[in-house]
């Protein structure tokens, strides 16, 4: 038994190693291209700046108080929205995921807006709420809650009927049949819908600040494009493509502990 279950670790193993290869090889090819456009001279000077020049911008960056600053504000922004969106998103799905005749009223709204692009709501968002945080927020709370609730919604849909009707016949609460039966099988449809929904509700935050504010990362990078700072630009879009990254896995690392615990 033990052997076979070396085999085939190992027999597993090869693939992962193989993806990773593939995945490492592919940033490569990305970085030369991109290094080879700054140095050929084709675009006009700085369009592309160098890795080495882009380096030195992200050094720079990390060493100013205001780019914390920045960042602090844009992330608390973004928090907020993912959980005020998220949150409204959850119950909502749940509800039309539940309720069939809720599903056939009000769903097909929530597709037809979903795909809307949120920014063409901001100058509503602005006479609500001023220009301050708080319609940036809401725009990002607008973006976050459609893919939250429709995923909610199919999760909803998906979970086998049987496992309602055996809880029904152990003569389970409405407790007991939430967390034996409904959050287990919401747990990926949930992570799908935060993952989803943290990344329209930075997208439209970003978008947001580049419209109308003084502070914020998308305030910074508008600013920097403006002033034709480019290294500045690129930089700040890296911390913000690390950080997007690293907030996506650290979400799929969560819904893989929960699993894990309930096995």
């Amino acid at each position: 038994m033990a052997a076979t279950g070396r085999l085939t670790h190992k027999a597993g193993a090869s693939p992962i190693g193989a993806v990773t290869l593939l995945r490492i090889a592919i940033v490569v090819a990305m970085l030369i291209v991109w290094e080879t456009l700054s140095r050929s001279g084709w675009l006009y000077r700085d369009v592309i700046p160098s890795l080495l020049t882009i380096a030195k911008a992200l050094a720079d960056l990390f060493t100013q108080r205001g780019f914390y600053f920045d960042l602090g504000v844009t992330a608390a922004e973004i928090a907020a929205a993912l959980a005020i969106g998220g949150g409204f998103g959850l119950l909502a799905g749940l509800l039309l995921g539940a309720n069939r005749f809720l599903s056939k009223a009000f769903e097909s709204y929530l597709y037809y807006l979903g795909p809307t692009p949120k920014i063409i709501f901001f100058p509503v968002m602005i006479m609500w709420f001023g220009v301050g945080p708080e319609s940036k927020v809401a725009l990002g709370t607008l973006s976050c809650f459609f893919p939250a609730a429709l995923s909610v919604a199919a999760g909803m849909r998906q979970i086998d009927k049987v496992l309602i009707r055996v809880s029904k016949s152990f003569r389970a609460n409405t407790w007991q049949t939430v967390m034996k039966i409904y959050l287990p099988a919401m747990r990926h449809p949930i992570i799908n819908g935060v993952r989803l929904g943290f990344g329209v509700a930075l997208i439209g935050t970003l978008l947001a600040e580049t419209k109308l504010s003084n502070k914020g990362i998308g305030f910074q990078i508008i600013n920097a494009y403006s002033t034709f700072d480019m290294p500045r630009m690129y930089a700040m879009l890296v911390v913000l493509f690390v950080l997007a990254i690293g907030v996506n896995a650290l979400i799929g690392r969560l819904g893989g502990l929960s699993s894990i615990r309930r096995v």
